[in-house]
């Protein structure tokens, strides 16, 4: 969508690719559509209301993995020019000549169906938005448009859309690709570095778009190519390629042919200049200026050069290099120019109508919004409201309510943050249940670090509730919640925090940026960091020690334990009875057998499964 003619492919070389930082604290515009479309596309079939899931999954991870404010645009009343142009690409798909039918039934028809489920999942991702405390516009018309209105006039830093006229509308700084489990994460285009390798500017766009097609005029003119609108667009600077256009377009030949120029080594020669002057005789011999007759006698100054009695007869490919032949090639390269111009030129004069003024207004517009200049929009970010979250997400994706609280819980931990960073406040939870317990490692993920945060559970005991839930039970319910096909695309899914028990105490593992981490709780990372330091230099010492022992050492001897019994550690044992020591039971089955010992633990320590933990910890 957008320009036409492979535009994105234009632009392709000038694509920079930003890291998970690039949007930290920054202000972002999202077209809701093109999230929608895009996704709604690549996981159909596979997952309950893919609008749904791809906008919840999205919107939080860009909000706490990326540390960005996103601002969603939704489509307002298409105009009469975008919605012919739709029908037309609707009936293109479907292989139906346009020629033979009536253009106005035929808008009438099919597309009036398709957007009104369109508009259904628009309406229940505005809903779940509003509900995750984000703010929601909507455009006039497009929303490209509004989020590049948005970026030009500095209310947001960047759009995040698939529509390349978003760079007619103004845009400064455009994000095509979001990859969320990537070491960049982002495909960004900036209208700066377009500028500069390119060198087109907003309006030069504008007369490709017009030349080649775009959203409203899928046609443009009939025999140019992008390649040959770019290079008709470069002849003209930004402010006079539109002035030209027209006067191009009305046929104004006297117009063109003074101003359309052709630059050789570096001077300017318009149409009606005929500067070609008549070829001096070379030799049919070596090809050099003057005659055959005198070469035979002696040999020319351009042979005698390369000390030879005779001229030589000229090689395959020969060109003469003297300077009448150069100029004659320059004049004959400067004739073909001009010839492709006037062709160009006579493809766009026979085109009715063209340029469309009413498209080039929409472009040039700078009020795409429901909002006044002075007042502005309005962003507002809110918390999210929590219990109508879950609830209105159990109805539309059956999910448990312990499942949804664990998906959210990045996003309410980023805002939990940043508001201990900007008023620090004694005695603070997390979801009213969470407390802030320490930093408990740096975790590299994609090549970034984070702090791994460990919460503590502000509330009684668990281990007296923990067999009132039986586990086949509990794996029942969750995998007929998820739905089978629910887990094969876990591209978008936010991290999921991780459960500890640590000496009978239950914590949370949650991934935090380092730098929100630091402004919240300082003198908790400061410990950290001592502790960490500290260890290392012990690491190091005690490595320093171990390797001038090392030939000293004994061969180690036992049984080898195999890989179950390896990572036996890794996994939760819950004790059956309430009040047993876990480190004595861990021991116990140190000492006995492999075999015996997978034996006890099956028996007497069940092991709980991933959502028994989980609706323990969210319910």
């Amino acid at each position: 969508m957008g320009v036409g003619g492979g535009f994105w492919d234009l632009l392709k070389p000038y694509a920079r690719t930003e890291d998970f930082d690039f949007l930290r604290d920054k202000k972002v515009a999202v077209d809701l559509s093109f999230w929608i479309v895009q996704h709604e596309t690549a996981v159909k079939g596979n997952a309950r209301n893919p609008h749904l899931r791809i906008t919840f999954f999205r919107t939080i991870n860009l909000f706490s993995k990326f540390g960005a404010y996103p601002v969603f645009v939704v489509d307002g009343v298409p105009s009469a020019l975008k919605a012919r142009a739709r029908t037309e690409r609707f009936y293109r798909a479907t292989g139906v000549d346009l020629s033979d039918r009536d253009r106005s039934r035929a808008e009438d028809g099919v597309p009036v169906e398709r957007n009104r489920a369109f508009t259904k999942c628009i309406r229940e991702c505005v809903e779940l938005l509003e509900l995750l405390g984000i703010p929601i516009l909507r455009a006039r018309c497009e929303a490209e448009a509004l989020c590049a209105q948005l970026n030009s006039e500095g209310h947001v830093d960047a759009c995040i859309t698939a529509d390349s006229d978003a760079f007619l509308y103004g845009a400064k700084c455009v994000i095509k690709c979001l990859r969320s489990n990537s070491k960049e994460p982002f495909e960004c285009y900036h209208m700066s570095d377009i500028e500069a390798g390119l060198g087109l500017k907003r309006k030069q766009l504008i007369a490709i778009s017009l030349l080649v097609g775009n959203d409203h005029d899928l046609q443009g003119v009939p025999g140019i190519g992008l390649d040959t609108a770019v290079r008709f667009v470069q002849l003209f600077s930004e402010d006079e390629i539109l002035n030209r256009l027209h006067d191009v377009g009305k046929g104004d030949t006297l117009v063109l042919q003074t101003c359309l120029k052709s630059i050789t080594d570096g001077r300017t020669t318009t149409l009606g200049d005929s500067s070609i002057k008549t070829r001096s005789p070379h030799c049919s011999n070596c090809g050099h200026p003057g005659s055959k007759r005198a070469h035979l006698k002696l040999a020319c100054e351009y042979c005698n050069v390369y000390g030879n009695e005779n001229c030589t007869e000229k090689p395959v490919g020969f060109k003469c290099e003297c300077s009448t032949c150069d100029k004659d090639r320059r004049n004959k390269e400067q004739k073909k120019h001009e010839n492709w111009q006037i062709r160009v030129c006579q493809k766009i004069a026979t085109e009715q109508s063209f340029p469309n003024n009413e498209i080039i207004e929409m472009y040039l517009c700078h009020n795409h919004g429901n909002f006044s200049e002075s007042d502005g929009p309005s962003l507002l970010w809110e918390n999210p409201k929590i219990e109508t979250l879950v609830d209105f997400l159990a109805y539309h994706q059956h999910w448990e309510p312990s499942y949804i609280r664990q998906r959210i819980l990045p996003m309410l931990s980023t805002i939990f943050f940043r508001e201990m960073a900007s008023n620090p406040k004694e005695g603070s939870l997390l979801c009213g249940q969470y407390e802030f317990h320490s930093v408990q490692r740096v975790k590299v993920r994609y090549g970034h670090q984070f702090y791994l945060v460990k919460w503590n559970k502000a509330s009684p005991n668990m281990s007296d509730v923990i067999h009132s839930i039986p586990t086949e039970q509990c794996d029942f319910q969750q995998s007929e919640s998820l739905g089978v096909n629910e887990s094969i695309d876990l591209l978008d899914e936010p991290d999921v925090p991780q459960i500890l028990v640590d000496n009978g105490c239950w914590f949370l593992l949650t991934d935090e940026n380092m730098a929100l981490v630091q402004a919240a709780y300082p003198k908790n990372v400061d410990v950290f960091l001592q502790e960490k330091a500290l260890k290392e230099s012990k690491s190091r010492r005690k490595s320093s020690l171990g390797s001038s022992e090392k030939c000293e050492s004994p061969k180690s001897s036992g049984i080898q334990l195999s890989i179950t019994e390896f990572y036996r550690s890794t996994k939760v044992l819950i004790q059956a009875k309430h009040g047993e020591d876990p480190a004595k039971d861990s021991d116990n089955c140190a000492e006995a057998s492999p075999i015996k010992s997978r034996k006890t633990s099956t028996r007497s320590t069940p092991t709980f499964s991933k959502s028994v933990r989980r609706r323990l910890l969210f319910d």
